[in-house]
């Protein structure tokens, strides 16, 4: 089987680094606009923080996911190539210099963000963790056995993944609980019906347990945080945002009893034989939408366990500018990486946000740039368009078809090279038979 089918005609010839949520829908929309697409997964599977960063009490979710990532790869003209890592197995320099009409850097980000204090990192693994590792490991255990919890974790952070973060903290804990009254419930089952329902359901004073659990440390109020958006920037839009956060927040705190400590921020840090037990913390004042420091607020906040959950961030490549923390793209209209003229990002490695809805939008909007003012390409239809896109100069004045499509002997130099990876992995070039030998269902 040939990677990409070889036209007798000049064609874009894509990478996508990453086959996730914005990975696959860039692939499904630019094949869909006559572009042969090559999705380099670092993974055996392409599904990403939907089997690794949901815990997975969101199973129908996942299932959703993967059946929607598994159909935008499945296309005839997108070769996929498993466990091949841009940066490990090949470089970004030699997608470039394959002949790729464009690479577009869908990886997402997988480095949680350090702890504000310095030092922090070296307890890692000594009362310090990060959100990634931590759901990981919950996704990853046996879901019958309670996975081990120490009895008071604090949670830093504010967003819909730090609410999971503390979530699997307390359903690990008043699982075991409930396990040392002879009562078997599974995580799943608990986080649905919640942990006083169930409780109650099973005769049992949640009271009496005796758990301590999660405490989320977030640095400003409850309607501050990242768990809904705006539908607008009017008054009305914001305050309904505001309330529909708090509401959010408040049935957490009710149904998981999750305890929630807010306009509290990390100042330093509580170490006693060589261990993290706790946090210096101090207390925050909002002034015009601006957060200060409280004076003489500084206070402890002990724990057998810190969780680090204030964002993710893309991990570094070769060749790849930073601005920081963060690839140095442009812009977030055209996602294009300082420096390039053919390399674009998309999704959570362009924007930051790892909202799924977010990701797919975003996905498909750079996709629209890339494909209509870049290569050339028509627009499907059905897709989501740029309002009128800044596009720099330099992009401009090179954007025809005719210098950034492929000819028939670089399609075939570049089909290939991917065969090539397909032989050294053992890939057979069929993403169904893949994904029916190594999908979910089985294992993989």
């Amino acid at each position: 089987m040939r990677a990409i089918r070889v036209v007798g005609e000049r064609r874009p010839v894509v990478a996508v680094v990453g086959g996730a949520v914005s990975g696959s829908e860039a692939a499904r929309a630019l094949s869909a606009r006559g572009a042969a697409v090559v999705v380099f997964e670092q993974n055996s599977l392409p599904y990403g923080k939907i089997a690794d960063g949901l815990p997975r009490w969101h199973e129908k979710l996942q299932a959703q996911e993967y059946a929607r990532i598994d159909e935008n790869l499945d296309r005839p003209d997108v070769a996929f190539v498993p466990g091949c890592a841009v940066g490990r197995d090949v470089q970004l320099d030699d997608l470039v210099s394959w002949g790729f009409s464009a690479v577009v850097l869908a990886n997402g980000a997988w480095r949680d963000r350090a702890l504000p204090i310095p030092g922090a990192d070296a307890y890692l693994g000594r009362g310090l963790t990060y959100q990634n590792p931590f759901v990981y490991a919950f996704n990853h255990a046996d879901p019958t056995v309670p996975l081990p919890m120490p009895a008071r974790v604090l949670v830093v952070g504010g967003g819909l993944a730090s609410v999971d973060v503390a979530k699997i903290v307390n359903l690990e804990l008043y699982r075991a609980a409930l396990a040392t009254r002879g009562h078997t419930v599974d995580a799943t089952t608990l986080e649905t019906a919640g942990i006083a329902e169930t409780c109650t359901k099973l005769g049992v004073d949640v009271e009496s347990l005796g758990v301590d659990g999660a405490t989320l440390v977030y640095r400003r109020r409850k309607q501050d945080m990242p768990l809904a958006q705006a539908a607008d920037d009017s008054p009305a839009a914001r305050a309904k945002a505001e309330t529909a956060r708090t509401k959010i927040m408040e049935r957490v705190e009710r149904k998981y009893r999750v305890r929630f400590l807010g306009l509290t921020t990390p100042a330093g840090l509580l170490v006693e034989q060589e261990r993290l037990v706790g946090l210096v913390c101090t207390r925050c004042i909002v002034e015009g939408g601006a957060l200060r420091p409280e004076p003489d607020s500084a206070h402890e906040l002990r724990a057998d366990l810190v969780v680090g959950s204030i964002g993710s961030v893309p991990m570094p490549l070769p060749g790849v500018p930073m601005r920081g923390e963060l690839y140095d793209f442009i812009d977030e209209q055209t996602g294009l990486l300082r420096g390039t003229d053919r390399v674009f990002g998309l999704g959570n490695v362009l924007t930051g946000r790892g909202n799924i809805k977010d990701s797919r939008q975003n996905a498909l909007q750079i996709s629209d740039h890339v494909a209509s003012m870049y290569l050339g390409v028509a627009a499907a239809t059905d897709e989501v368009r740029l309002p009128t896109p800044h596009v720099p100069e330099a992009t401009l004045d090179a954007a025809t078809e005719a210098s950034r499509a492929a000819d028939e002997a670089t399609q075939r130099s570049i089909s290939e090279r991917v065969e090539a990876l397909w032989a050294e992995r053992g890939y057979g070039g069929s993403y169904a038979a893949h994904i029916r030998t190594h999908g979910p269902s089985h294992g993989g």
